[in-house]
């Protein structure tokens, strides 16, 4: 598909499998994520198909450094695990497969794309790409606006999903936040799903 405009990616377009052929679906996808903050330092997502078929659940810490996140299906099996990389100039974190932690199970990598930055901002480095230092080309990129966690999910210059925040002042009073997720035919959703977690977590990165 054409390259030097605005697009979508569309049914008929090659498969962007990132955590797993599994999670990429030859049709469009509407997606509802719950986030409960459980306590001070906890919280959860459920991410949710349009009839309430529970699809992946992902924990972990709310605030604090050095800290990881995990992802699971609703059978309770990991699926993915999202490390943040401590106090760094551009925050970022390494996803791996599994719960692994070593460097041959890498997924991708996120880093904020500026250190300061008043908006959602985010490159994503696939494995391959990220143990080339000198490559400053991302595979994805994820861009926002300024006062929310809205944002849309680049592959070069092709559309391949959009997160809305749906943001009441009663749900933010419980701890609960949802979004709405929009993932275009044959794009990975767990991949798309893991990167609004890590959007989220970093709300104040700049």
């Amino acid at each position: 598909m054409p390259r030097n405009k605005k697009t979508e990616w569309q049914i008929g377009d090659p498969p962007i499998s990132v955590v797993s052929d599994q999670f990429c679906n030859p049709y469009p996808m509407d997606l509802l994520v719950r986030r409960k903050v459980q306590n001070f330092s906890k919280d959860h997502y459920q991410v949710f198909d349009p009839s309430g078929n529970l699809l992946l659940q992902i924990d972990g810490h709310a605030w604090g450094f050095n800290h990881k996140r995990v992802m699971r299906d609703p059978a309770g099996f990991t699926v993915l695990t999202m490390r943040q990389k401590g106090i760094t100039l551009k925050n970022k974190w390494e996803v791996y497969g599994g719960e692994s932690k070593e460097r041959e199970d890498l997924l991708f990598t996120v880093q904020q794309s500026q250190a300061i930055s008043l908006k959602t901002s985010v490159d994503v480095f696939l494995a391959e790409n990220n143990n080339v230092k000198k490559s400053n080309t991302c595979d994805f990129h994820a861009s926002g606006g300024y006062s929310n966690i809205s944002f849309k999910v680049f592959k070069s210059d092709a559309l391949i999903a959009g997160v809305t925040h749906k943001f009441t002042w009663g749900s933010f009073c419980k701890g609960k936040y949802n979004f709405s997720v929009r993932v275009n035919p044959e794009v990975d959703y767990a991949f798309i799903i893991a990167l609004l977690v890590m959007v989220d977590d970093n709300e104040n990165w700049c």
